[in-house]
């Protein structure tokens, strides 16, 4: 299956059950690099729809402490990208789960962007996202990515106007990344009042085939449910679950905080 199909498939399939499709992050290493296919698999199982997998980097600015500890255990470990496909590849063996890669832009650089989207090809990633690549700096790498069917995954927050979400769209494809609140990534035990005005104005800006998913802060299933009510596509769970998995969290456990985080997904009207 083609790269982006396997997306774009994914969330036709979830509109069709009147769902938003669930976006799970695991740092890959973690709890450690010998056991991060089995919680991927614990994602899954939970009802996880796709999966968002970090590549470690010694300076991730937008990540908070929860997900800085994360790659910090992650380099000890001595996982870099090439371990990074490895694993994506280990995982294609059983699994059509859509793999998005959450990286920093400085590993594409060291790799080469032509070298970096083919590899991901290869190894059956489907989309990447870059926090630090902004779309002034980014006509190069979307032509790799074009070239090697992956999506581009771009972030909108509440301080981009809407001439710049419409230029965002032009380079985007598969999903546009709505932050939810300003800042760092990181749990919250409140939804931030930026969010749902901020979908409700991205929203008709984007192309019918460009969906939003929400995140930064999304803990619980009522965060959820209440920007899935407002017309998300997606929602994406990144500090939370790291912060489970730090704790010691097994996959049981894991994947049963997501079947109550995937509940949340469903569309009441």
């Amino acid at each position: 299956m083609m790269l982006t199909q396997r997306l774009s498939k994914r969330f036709e399939e979830v509109h069709s059950r009147r769902e938003a499709a669930l976006i799970g992050y695991i740092m890959v290493g973690e709890p450690e690099f010998s056991r991060t296919l089995e919680y991927i698999g614990a994602l899954e199982s939970g009802g996880v729809d796709i999966v968002e997998l970090g590549v470690p980097f010694t300076d991730p600015i937008a990540d908070d402490p929860i997900l800085q500890a994360a790659h910090g255990r992650a380099l000890r470990q001595g996982v870099n990208v090439h371990t990074v496909f490895q694993l994506v590849r280990e995982l294609r063996k059983n699994s059509e789960l859509p793999v998005l890669l959450m990286t920093y832009y400085n590993p594409i650089c060291r790799l080469g962007e032509e070298s970096f989207a083919r590899r991901c090809s290869e190894a059956g990633v489907d989309g990447v996202i870059i926090p630090d690549l902004p779309i002034e700096e980014a006509a190069s790498w979307v032509n790799q990515a074009r070239k090697y069917g992956l999506a581009r995954i771009f972030f909108v927050t509440p301080e981009t106007d809407n001439e710049r979400v419409k230029r965002i769209c032009e380079y985007a494809s598969g999903f546009v990344y709505l932050v939810s609140r300003y800042g760092t990534t990181g749990p919250s035990e409140t939804l931030a009042p930026t969010v749902l005005p901020l979908l409700e104005r991205v929203k008709p800006l984007l192309p019918e085939d460009l969906k939003v998913a929400v995140g930064f802060g999304l803990t619980t299933r009522a965060h959820i449910e209440a920007v899935v009510r407002a017309g998300a596509d997606g929602v994406i769970v990144a500090s939370a679950l790291a912060a489970r998995i730090t704790e010691g969290a097994s996959p049981e456990a894991l994947a049963d905080y997501v079947r109550e985080l995937k509940a949340g997904t469903r569309r009441t009207v």
